[in-house]
């Protein structure tokens, strides 16, 4: 792949793989700063989006019109949404599906957005097999899951919300802006990946948890991303 984007929705997200980019130049767009240049030898785009569905949707389009990146990797951290995956373990996303899409009106399931022919995004198998192989390398300590990632513009915070979403998406976890990434890139034709890093269980324990393990969660994520990098 000749260029990579590489998008995380916080600063903290993308900090430290900036601080280890040589051959930098930085361009504005809508509001955000996309960093080109070179990261374990590859040529990336970095930048952080802002957090939400829309923050995400634009700049994975400005990626591809822009930069014309190859593929786009999204990573963040995530509310847990399965009993066995615990605060600090990584979830790669089989697909992704928007959790707070609600047309059923018109006959569409939850989570479908009308008109479109795909229920959910299909992320790349190639990249996520890759994420597999080099998590179990750089973290060690923590599992590595595969499953679908729900977003939504919503931090879940509560057991009853947990429990509709896992409802109508068996979804592995849940987050803001992975199903916009995965929505452009389908639209783009763009093999992406998400990685998510668990930093709460999204249930009534996570506005403690979430500021507690959010560092250590960004940690394991820039951590993977950085290790695909080289092993690419």
């Amino acid at each position: 792949m000749n260029r990579i984007g590489i998008i995380g929705a916080m600063e903290e997200e993308v900090a430290i793989l900036k601080e280890k980019m040589t051959e930098v130049s930085v361009l504005e767009r809508a509001g955000m700063e996309f960093f080109s240049g070179r990261l374990s030898g590859h040529e990336v785009v970095v930048v952080r989006s802002g957090i939400g569905k829309v923050n995400a949707g634009i700049c994975t389009q400005i990626l591809a019109d822009k930069f014309e990146v190859e593929a786009v990797i999204n990573t963040g951290i995530a509310g847990s949404l399965k009993a066995e995956i615990n605060i600090g373990d990584i979830v790669l996303s089989t697909d992704t599906m928007q959790h707070d899409v609600d047309a059923r009106e018109f006959g569409y399931a939850i989570g479908q957005i009308p008109r479109m022919d795909t229920l959910t995004f299909p992320a790349d198998e190639g990249l996520r097999s890759l994420a597999v192989r080099v998590c179990r390398e750089v973290n060690p300590d923590i599992q590595v899951f595969e499953g679908r990632v729900a977003s939504g513009d919503q931090f879940v915070a509560d057991h009853g919300t947990k429990e509709k979403i896992i409802q109508n998406t068996e979804g592995f976890c849940t987050e803001m802006e992975g199903a916009a990434i995965g929505q452009a890139a389908y639209l783009n034709k763009l093999p992406y990946l998400v990685i998510r890093a668990i930093s709460d269980k999204a249930d009534d324990s996570a506005h403690m948890d979430y500021p507690t393990f959010e560092k250590e969660a960004i940690r394991h994520s820039v951590r993977l991303v950085e290790g695909m990098m080289k092993a690419l």
